[in-house]
């Protein structure tokens, strides 16, 4: 079942402490944002930003506070390293939410409000979704986003994104993420691995 009231807002990959390896982007021409902590949460970032998506390089910077009662049902904090998959795909719409989820409010954070989907597992992305309406301008637009994973189970809530068109997939492989820009007509190709699981296609 289709879902057009959806879109990616942002993806944010789990990245080691300061994300050097965003470097890589800088130096393939991306620009970079301002970079962003997250108070009460134990976790900062480096940050590209798109007409319509965002990509977001997430590190620990605390872990105490990222296991701590505001931020545990996250569990963030697993998915730095070991089979977790380090990527969180955050999805907006006007709509109601598309999964089974719980409110995340921070206190830390006024103003952000995310519907963390309660089924998805750690060998899968973090799934969230914001009431949002925000559009683009057409500019570096992201038009096409494909996990990768070692196996995407039947009923849940990534092989569910992937059968509603929200996203592609691709099981059997390691954990990856592939950006498409502008239908990939440039036929221009980043792949940034093995420092980073990311690959842009332009």
């Amino acid at each position: 079942m289709a879902l057009p009231h959806l879109a990616i807002d942002h993806v944010f990959v789990c990245t080691e402490r300061g994300a050097p390896a965003a470097e890589l982007l800088k130096q393939a021409g991306f620009t970079e944002g301002i970079p962003n902590r997250h108070p009460g949460q134990g976790t900062a970032c480096r940050r590209f930003f798109f007409s319509n998506f965002m990509l977001e390089f997430l590190w620990l910077e605390d872990e105490a506070e990222a296991r701590g009662e505001q931020a545990r049902g996250l569990r963030l904090w697993e998915r730095f390293g070991g089979p977790a998959s380090p990527f969180g795909v955050i999805l907006r719409g006007s709509g109601p939410c598309p999964w089974l989820s719980w409110s995340y409010k921070p206190p830390t954070m006024p103003g952000l409000e995310l519907e963390i989907a309660a089924d998805a597992e750690l060998d899968e992305p973090m799934w969230c979704y914001m009431r949002s309406d925000r559009g683009s301008t057409g500019v570096h637009e992201v038009t096409g986003v494909v996990i990768g994973c070692p196996f995407v189970k039947a009923g849940s809530v990534t092989r569910a994104m992937a059968e509603s068109g929200v996203i592609g997939v691709r099981s059997g492989v390691d954990h990856l993420l592939e950006l498409e820009f502008g239908g990939g007509l440039r036929g221009t190709v980043h792949d940034f691995r093995p420092e980073l699981p990311v690959v842009i296609r332009g």
